[in-house]
């Protein structure tokens, strides 16, 4: 799957384009839009806070510093010991496991917070009253979902096209 954004010139063309796309059967969560607050989406499919914020990201950074710090934090343990205990490897694997989670949930936390770096480049569309349409879709029908866009508004701008990568390689 991959994610394609493109800016509308206003909700009129975003609601044809929503239209054509669930008619050409892409499912309505895989739909997302984002505009300006004073622009009512009514029965439109809204971006939800994981699309319009920076969570994945965060998470995806914290778990694996919280497991590298987990790592190195369990090697000195094994190295130097506390006074009379035995500890062994799996404790290096729990402490990993107990970094990734500590990590992962502090980044997240703070992610959710911060809006997502990657609608930076479409937040003066946006403040000009444009509707920033998300879509999530399969690498095959990248060209027939551009296409169905282009017949609403042959001015679309389709940009930032990514994979979804999932939180948990």
């Amino acid at each position: 799957m991959r994610r394609e954004y493109f800016l509308v010139p206003n909700i009129d063309v975003a609601r044809e384009v929503v239209k054509e796309f669930l008619l050409s059967h892409v499912e309505e969560k895989h739909i997302h839009l984002i505009a300006r607050d004073d622009i009512p989406l009514e029965d439109l499919p809204e971006a939800t806070l994981m699309q319009k914020s920076d969570f994945i990201p965060a998470l995806e950074k914290g778990l694996v510093g919280g497991a590298y710090t987990g790592l190195v934090a369990g090697l000195v343990v094994v190295a130097f010991p506390p006074a009379g205990l035995a500890v062994g490897g799996g404790l290096i694997l729990a402490m990993i496991g107990a970094g990734a989670t500590v990590g992962g949930m502090m980044s997240a936390l703070v992610g959710v917070g911060l809006p997502s770096h990657r609608l930076e480049k479409f937040e003066e569309a946006i403040k000009a009253g444009q509707i920033l349409i998300l879509v999530d879709i399969p690498r095959k029908r990248l060209d027939e979902i551009q296409e169905l866009v282009k017949q609403h508004h042959p001015q679309a701008e389709f940009d930032g096209i990514e994979p979804l990568t999932p939180p948990f390689p």
